[in-house]
């Protein structure tokens, strides 16, 4: 594989990384941008020679196990949730970085019908007419399961859908679900169904019916190892990131 410098980066850069004895880093993760986080990981270790070590789940679940009491040296999580960590003392403020962000898709399994949701009233028949539709479980409180839950019952349809809704694990994809045969249908962020085989984009919900998520990246207020997982924190804004990103469905957000 292809070293930092064969991607751009700076002689200074790689020799900051490879000044620094190999560590581990903890990190603990959201799954909206775990496609794109495993893709990455290997350029950051054979560059670095440190090791990630992540812990994926929802970012509320995430921020649950922190506020309980475990500890992580990077903190990958929505924008709002790593703010939420600043607030209690969990995140180093000056150490915050937003790197990506991603919108919803709707998404049906690879040969199926195409669905019609290019307008709001065209996307809530359309959810009406599914028999079942995957997306994320809003208890887990992942950003596009409470956002979609909130739009059901804008759209006055909330108690049918509930009827038919299927949940993913909280460290699960909804899109996972169709590909299985579940669901008819899977809304969620774009890099998590982006990240399952098997499935057709549709696009995005229409207007005011989708949600914009940023992510971003912060130390854990205690971490012993805060030279490696700074180098990873400051690879998650670089170029070469930022192409990975726009592959798997995130947009990269200005350094």
């Amino acid at each position: 594989m292809r070293s930092f410098i064969s991607y751009g980066l700076s002689l200074g850069l790689l020799a900051q990384f490879s000044a620094v004895n190999a560590a581990e880093v903890k990190v603990f993760s959201t799954v909206g941008v775990q496609a794109a986080l495993e893709a990455l990981a290997p350029q950051f270790e054979k560059a670095s020679g440190h090791q990630l070590k992540f812990t994926w789940a929802t970012a509320a679940v995430l921020v649950k196990r922190i506020q309980a009491g475990e500890t992580a040296d990077v903190m990958v999580l929505t924008q709002q949730s790593l703010d939420a960590m600043v607030k209690e003392g969990k995140a180093q403020a000056d150490s915050t970085r937003n790197f990506s962000s991603s919108g919803m898709a709707v998404v049906t399994k690879q040969g199926a019908p195409k669905v019609d949701i290019s307008t709001p009233e065209a996307y809530k028949q359309t959810l009406l007419n599914a028999k079942a539709i995957a997306y994320s479980n809003p208890a887990f409180g992942g950003a596009s399961g409470v956002f979609f839950a909130k739009t059901l019952a804008q759209m006055g349809i909330a108690d049918a859908i509930q009827a038919k809704a299927k949940h993913p694990p909280a460290s699960g994809f909804a899109a996972q679900l169709v590909v299985d045969g579940e669901a008819d249908l899977a809304v969620q962020q774009e890099p998590e169904v982006l990240a399952v085989r098997g499935v057709e984009m549709m696009g995005a919900p229409p207007g005011a019916f989708n949600n914009i998520t940023t992510y971003a990246a912060g130390l854990g207020a205690g971490t012993q190892v805060a030279g490696p997982a700074k180098a990873w924190i400051e690879f998650l804004q670089s170029p070469e990131a930022g192409t990975v990103y726009l592959a798997r469905g995130l947009k990269p957000e200005k350094k």
